[in-house]
């Protein structure tokens, strides 16, 4: 890794936040690094639920759904 070309100042909150976040032998950067592409990875979540789960909670959402629509008419 290079050396850094700037420093950026965090408050001891947020430094902590890193040091609670930090895997085995990385720097704050990597952390830094890490965290950011976590956020950058668009599929990140997707894909938990089963097709199942998935259709059960689109149904009941319809259903809720209907169920707003009826109490506001």
């Amino acid at each position: 890794m290079a050396p850094a070309d700037e420093q950026i100042r965090v408050t001891e909150a947020v430094k902590s936040e890193l040091d609670r976040r930090r895997r085995e032998g990385e720097s704050d950067n990597d952390v830094v690094e890490r965290l950011l592409s976590d956020d950058r990875e668009l599929s990140a979540g997707f894909g938990m639920w089963s097709d199942e789960k998935a259709q059960r909670v689109r149904e009941r959402r319809q259903v809720n759904k209907e169920k707003r629509k009826r109490r506001t008419d």
